[in-house]
């Protein structure tokens, strides 16, 4: 079990890390999710022992592994541009960590065989990794990556180079084959979508600090700060008043029980809106903007000075342009309240 205990990494003035501390536990699959700039590249660094920490531990088991060379902690690391050998064919490229460790060639050929296998690339052992396509290309470099058996396998932003459909496809494919391996894991990415499906658990940074750790259902449906919920594309967040009872929003004012009085941000969610007025609260306004996005579209309704996004199937009639209508919804289940400090 990996294990992060209050780190922090400063470059010159800048502070980069800030008292990071979580768990990764053995088979977990843990997402390290934000957005440029928050300090992932930096953290999974010095996990892998290319970094050293200024303050804080990187412990594995218990065992504090701090000062451990990278190359004797027994961890894997993949790049988003797979950094595969040009002169090594498939096989040689998958077995170059278990050259490196000693290993009998016929176990190695063992073991390389396996993991083709597992990774789909059964029969591709003599190929020249530059005749395969990126795809081939990505599931080599994993095979390289988990032939040795890593303690724990770190993923930074692996399928980041892949077109949109490809990435799609092969990202549910690894995440079957990390189950498959047991593998304990640590998938970096800036892309919610691909944390949502591959992670049991996901860590999301804020300049450095951890916003919120918890499980993908529970990030999206209960996000910790108005940052995770702009992050997630929950943007409707506006500022509101609890008094006596009642919520005082922008556009509605309803009772409301469990907040205290004070000043509060709103989080009105776009995907718990109706067209007309089937909720317990209504909103009327114009139609602005639609985005078709597949399955799903999202609509813009402008309420006095109010932009209020919401999002619907795309098998749904929406009003033209221009024209008015009503939205409604339960604040039971569409109001979210963050206190301002």
């Amino acid at each position: 079990m990996l294990g992060l205990r209050d780190i922090q990494k400063k470059f010159g003035t800048k502070l980069v890390l800030d008292g990071i501390s979580f768990q990764v536990k053995t088979g977990e699959i843990v997402a390290l999710l934000g957005p440029s700039g928050s300090g992932k590249s930096t953290l999974l660094s010095i996990i892998a022992g290319l970094e050293q920490p200024d303050r804080g531990q990187v412990l594995w088991d218990s065992k504090d592994i701090s000062a451990v060379p990278s190359h004797l902690r027994g961890f894997g690391l993949m790049f988003q541009d797979y950094a595969l050998f040009p002169h090594r064919d498939v096989s040689g490229n998958t077995a170059f960590g278990l050259e490196m460790a000693g290993q009998p060639r016929a176990q190695i050929n063992k073991r390389v065989r396996e993991v083709l296998e597992l990774v789909g690339l059964a029969g591709f052992d003599r190929r020249e990794v530059s005749s395969l396509s990126g795809g081939e290309q990505q599931r080599v470099a994993l095979a390289r990556a988990l032939a040795p058996q890593p303690k724990l396998l770190m993923l930074d932003e692996p399928l980041g180079s892949l077109d949109r459909a490809l990435r799609t496809r092969l990202l549910q494919e690894l995440a079957d084959i990390l189950r498959a391996e047991g593998q304990t894991s640590l998938y970096v990415t800036h892309d919610q979508e691909e944390a949502f499906a591959i992670a049991d658990r996901i860590v999301l940074l804020e300049a450095g600090r951890i916003a919120q750790d918890a499980a993908p259902q529970e990030l999206y449906l209960r996000p910790a700060s108005p940052f995770v919920a702009e992050f997630l594309g929950l943007h409707n967040l506006f500022s509101g008043k609890i008094s006596a009872g009642v919520l005082h929003s922008p556009f509605a004012e309803f009772p409301y029980v469990g907040g205290a009085d004070g000043e509060v941000t709103v989080l009105l969610r776009p995907d718990a809106i109706n067209i007309g007025d089937r909720g317990q609260a209504k909103i009327t306004g114009k139609l602005v903007k639609a985005e078709f996005q597949g399955s799903a579209t999202s609509a813009f309704l402008q309420s006095a000075s109010q932009l209020i996004k919401f999002d619907v199937s795309s098998a749904t009639e929406l009003p033209k342009i221009g024209e008015n209508f009503t939205i409604s919804f339960d604040p039971k289940t569409a109001i979210q309240l963050f206190p301002r400090k």
